[in-house]
């Protein structure tokens, strides 16, 4: 996402139908959303705006706590800059373990089922006949984020300051990624958490290292 969205975006966001994450808006206020990523337009008639994964990240984030007061009343050591309103709440971001990430905890599980469940969704509303077994138009357009979400969301674990993990790169091929994880039983239990998530994967070995590593691709059928 480029920037933060407006407050405004953010009522916008907020006031989406709970349910479908339908949006509410004049054409521009919904092509600012789909722009920063927060929002998709339904391929089919009406194409009716809807929130996108992240969109739906986003309005169930916590809002920032209110700035603590400034002035003669507030704690020492405040100032206008230390007492600003936090920014607003980012959006899910998949661990491809490139770089390495910290090693996870509940909040962040909490993370991934939500992201995980918005993209099945987003399948639903975006695949021709509503399949939640495929990969959508969306994961084609961002592969690693895509894959990678797919792999954290089965329990497998990325590559983390902590230790080993697999790590999801892009590929000279258009539409598929590559996975590395130096454990072969644990590559291998990547290969069959994409394949339940509806991609295709095949092994192969890196002719230099040759170390083994997954090519994966969305399936389209």
């Amino acid at each position: 996402m480029a920037r933060p969205p407006s407050a405004a975006q953010l009522r916008l966001i907020e006031a989406a139908d709970p349910l479908t994450g339908r949006l509410k808006g004049t054409e521009r206020q919904l092509v600012a959303l789909v722009r920063l990523g927060l929002a998709f337009v339904h391929p089919r008639p009406p194409h009716d705006c809807y929130l996108s994964p992240a969109g739906h990240r986003l309005r169930e984030a916590p809002a920032p706590e209110p700035a603590p007061p400034t002035g003669p009343g507030g704690p020492p050591g405040t100032s206008a800059e230390s007492a600003a309103p936090a920014a607003a709440p980012g959006v899910f971001a998949a661990r491809t373990g490139d770089p390495p990430a910290p090693a996870d905890g509940p909040a962040r599980r909490h993370e991934v089922r939500t992201a995980w469940q918005g993209l099945l969704e987003l399948r639903r509303m975006t695949n021709p006949a509503g399949e939640a077994d495929r990969p959508c138009g969306w994961e084609r357009a961002h592969l690693i984020p895509a894959a990678a979400l797919a792999l954290e969301a089965a329990g497998c674990r990325p590559a983390s300051t902590a230790g080993e993990g697999y790590r999801v790169l892009g590929t000279p091929q258009p539409e598929a990624v590559a996975v590395h994880e130096p454990d072969a039983e644990r590559l291998r239990s990547c290969a069959e958490a994409l394949v339940r998530a509806g991609w295709q994967t095949g092994e192969h070995t890196e002719p230099r290292r040759r170390s083994r590593y997954l090519l994966a691709s969305p399936r389209r059928s």
